[in-house]
């Protein structure tokens, strides 16, 4: 812990992914709730910055790692002059570490030495404490605990403006409770099968739920939501490629309960307080699943790592992933329809 005054300015740098920067805002507006004068940067990727722009409080610096060189010489101009009193160094990726390097700042905090990997740790001057069997966003907070704040149960005020709230409004244009299904995963092999998401559709609309299907313009998602919808026999919205990550949050915001894999619109779903239900079989939920709905995770992940490395799972390196591509046939229709029938006694015992 760094006992020190309160610091003027503070930089943190996480890039990527969408679920990890939504993890990293609780922790940022942990500092501001406890710092309320500290300035906040925010070095980021571009996609999240379309997510994340208009966050109270911060300043977004974005860094395009898809420029090459030339995204780092674009960095060091735009922080040309600035010095910060401390660095939240928060992502591993080498990318990010030689992007540190175009930060000036007096204290660069990092990973502590098991988790510092692609050496990261080369590139940081302070560490955050060892933390057993951590979720992401408990590490995160790790960093806030580093510069001397206490720990606390993470809170988001995302920001949606009224126009994308009135947008998504509009879409659902009934009474009917909302359920999205967000199918698709950035790797292929994260995602249940169409088949299973479509029984589980037709389950949802017999509950009296408007179920909408969500996700990106990917060839692959676009293809999964079309080959969900041709197995169901009912009027299923598919969205998917039609919302911009503002707009999907807000269709979040408002929705019952969001079904998903391993993949950033589960996180958006926590940070607006809509429960999920997390379908995992390649990484551990209790280290990346959705934050605050660990009771509501359908996983095979632990029988799939054991099988593999022939080991039990307490006796597996944290963060250890199932490799394969159809881990996640292991997740049965029955399981998921547990999960739904629990998540609706607990938040809408009308519907169960």
């Amino acid at each position: 812990m760094l006992n020190k005054s309160v610091p003027e300015n503070l930089c943190l740098l996480r890039l990527s992914a969408i679920g990890d920067v939504c993890h990293a805002v609780a922790m940022v507006q942990h500092i501001q709730r406890q710092w309320p004068k500290t300035k906040i940067t925010w070095i980021i990727g571009k996609v999240e910055a379309n997510l994340l722009k208009d966050l109270s409080g911060v300043e977004f610096v974005v860094f395009d790692k898809k420029a090459g060189f030339k995204g780092y010489t674009d960095l060091r101009n735009t922080l040309k002059g600035k010095h910060f009193d401390i660095l939240l160094h928060m992502q591993v990726a080498l990318r990010a570490s030689l992007a540190s390097l175009c930060i000036s700042a007096k204290v660069k905090i990092g990973f502590d030495r098991a988790r510092a990997i692609e050496g990261q740790w080369l590139f940081t001057n302070k560490k955050i404490a060892p933390q057993a069997q951590p979720h992401v966003l408990d590490g995160f907070i790790g960093f806030a605990q580093a510069i001397g704040l206490p720990a606390v149960q993470p809170r988001w005020e995302m920001p949606i403006s009224d126009q994308d709230l009135l947008w998504a409004s509009e879409k659902f244009s009934n009474d009917k409770p909302i359920a999205i299904i967000s199918p698709a995963a950035s790797k292929a092999e994260r995602n249940w099968h169409s088949e299973g998401y479509a029984q589980i559709a037709e389950h949802l609309n017999e509950k009296g739920f408007l179920v909408v299907i969500c996700g990106g313009p990917t060839t692959m998602e676009t293809l999964l939501a079309e080959d969900i919808q041709q197995q169901t026999n009912f009027n299923c919205i598919n969205l998917v490629g039609e919302t911009s990550l503002k707009q999907l949050l807000a269709l979040l915001k408002l929705a019952h309960l969001v079904i998903a894999p391993d993949t950033g619109p589960a996180h958006m779903a926590v940070t607006v307080g809509t429960p999920v239900i997390g379908l995992y079989a390649h990484s551990n939920p209790h280290r990346t699943g959705p934050y605050t709905c660990q009771q509501y995770v359908v996983s095979c992940y632990q029988q799939a790592v054991q099988e593999q490395y022939k080991k039990p799972l307490a006796r597996l390196p944290w963060g250890t992933r199932a490799k394969g591509s159809n881990l996640m046939n292991g997740i049965t229709v029955t399981q998921v329809k547990d999960k739904v029938r629990q998540l609706l006694a607990d938040h809408y015992p009308e519907l169960s």
